[in-house]
């Protein structure tokens, strides 16, 4: 990477990369930096696993007021001036459903249902589940097609929920296990946070060489592969962190605004 790389399409992770888990937060210097990067001309993409509700609080406390924001892994496209999903892409979840429920007994389920809140089998913690919930009956939940379908394994750690899914083959479905939590999140078939931000780049008529990302996930492999210079903070997993161009400062020594400041002095 050349020293006077200079991004123009900048994709951002929330929850651990702008957003430190452990406060709930994002700290001062992250929003100066995220000013900061803006002001220098970039085009801002907030890119998450969180739905389009979930994501709508911080983009306010960004400050953010054009652009766009790809939410459930890429499977919802919000215009962020409008503070509205332009395109959803769905799909039939009646099997992955079926198979989860074989191989993950005791898990609860929640179906995205944009804009509104989820759909969910049982009660999740509000503070992890955005936007209001609606208990269906499972054989309900799935019955319409959805963006983004979660299972939560309730009693269980994420490394156990990936080993357990490891040679589970789910159809029509992309599927990531969350980084924090023992969830899983299904998204339709060819969906990733990077392929969506490949058609964005496409759109927008970026050049592939002035992008980048920042990251720290299992949802975010595909998003740091694409970038020209993709991150992964201090705190990702160390097969994230490998995959990486660089691993910088973790959420919580602000080491997102550290790079963002250095690329846009």
């Amino acid at each position: 990477m050349s020293a006077d790389f200079k991004p123009e399409l900048v994709a951002l992770d929330i929850d651990g990369t702008l957003l430190d888990p452990e406060t709930d937060a994002i700290s001062a210097a992250v929003k100066d930096a995220v000013r900061r990067a803006a002001e220098g001309g970039a085009q801002l993409v907030v890119a998450t696993g969180r739905t389009f509700l979930g994501t709508v609080p911080v983009l306010d406390e960004l400050g953010l007021t054009s652009g766009f924001a790809l939410c459930s892994n890429g499977a919802v496209l919000v215009d962020v001036a409008r503070r509205e999903p332009v395109s959803v892409a769905s799909f039939d979840a009646t099997p992955v459903l079926r198979t989860l429920r074989e191989h993950l007994p005791g898990s609860i389920y929640a179906a995205e249902d944009v804009g509104v809140g989820n759909l969910v089998s049982a009660p999740f913690d509000p503070e992890k589940l955005h936007g209001p919930q609606r208990l269906t009956p499972l054989d309900e939940l799935t019955a319409a097609p959805v963006p983004r379908l979660i299972a939560e394994w309730t009693g269980h750690d994420p490394a156990e929920l990936a080993t357990t899914l490891a040679d589970v083959r789910l159809p029509q479905c992309a599927i990531t296990v969350d980084t924090y939590e023992p969830w899983v999140t299904v998204v339709p078939e060819g969906l990733s946070k990077g392929a969506a931000l490949e058609k964005l780049r496409t759109e927008l008529g970026i050049v592939p060489d002035r992008t980048f990302a920042a990251g720290d996930g299992t949802n975010d492999f595909e998003m740091l592969s694409w970038a020209a210079r993709g991150v992964a903070m201090g705190q990702a997993p160390l097969d994230l962190r490998a995959a990486a161009d660089a691993t910088i400062g973790t959420v919580a020594d602000d080491g997102l605004a550290v790079e963002l400041n250095r690329l846009f002095t």
